[in-house]
């Protein structure tokens, strides 16, 4: 039985400071990267961390590599984030220490699609089709449960002929982490086309003008 005061979404500063340097928030979950260096460290702490989601009854997606385990957290029966996110990540966060193995706050990153449209109703069933019978659309989304595909999203725009770009790609960081991210674009070729809208997101452009954001969970509800 989860307690009510369980079942609170929190919000993405709160739960960064809570759940400790090892982690952060990015698209809605708590991530964190551990180098573990080899793959049979990083199965002993996958074994860990299973173990410690049993006795918690909170289950997080593991994506386990040849020298690294990136562990993410989400309390998908409120669709936040709550304090049981934060009580085991501070535990997979003892876990590690156990093993040797650190976190690399800033390697946690997140791809979105974004399809510019001026009628969202004509397109999103073609997209929803695109991406197969399990797809889930919800208010502008298009995404898969599975996790295996990049969320679609639609964003209004005003109607237009073609040609002009209709696709940018959404590259979600670590908050601590957006400046450097969106400095490094620059220093590469890049030209900042707003940000009006920082520390949520930048636009930037590459030198033919095709764009893609950068985005932080800073000023947004969506975490």
């Amino acid at each position: 039985m989860i307690a009510p005061e369980d079942r609170e979404r929190l919000g993405a500063q709160e739960v960064e400071q809570a759940a400790g340097a090892d982690w952060r928030v990015v698209l809605g979950r708590l991530h964190a990267r551990f180098r573990t260096g080899d793959f049979a460290t990083g199965v002993r702490l996958l074994d860990a961390v299973a173990a410690a989601a049993e006795e918690h009854d909170h289950h997080p997606d593991l994506d386990l590599r040849y020298t690294s385990l990136e562990v993410r957290l989400r309390s998908h029966d409120v669709a936040g984030l709550t304090r049981r996110d934060v009580r085991l990540a501070t535990r997979i966060s003892e876990l590690a220490g156990e093993l040797g193995v650190r976190a690399d706050p800033a390697a946690p990153v997140c791809l979105e699609i974004a399809l510019d449209t001026a009628d969202e109703a004509a397109v999103r069933p073609f997209w929803r089709a695109v991406y197969g019978p399990d797809a889930v659309v919800s208010d502008g989304e298009v995404s898969d449960p599975a996790g295996r595909l990049p969320t679609l999203w639609f964003r209004g725009t005003t109607a237009h002929d073609e040609p002009r770009q209709r696709f940018h790609l959404d590259v979600w960081v670590p908050a601590d982490q957006a400046e450097a991210r969106v400095a490094a674009v620059l220093a590469a070729g890049g030209r900042l086309v707003s940000d009006d809208e920082a520390p949520s997101f930048w636009v930037l452009a590459d030198p033919e003008g095709n764009k893609a954001c950068v985005c932080t969970w800073q000023e947004r509800e969506r975490g």
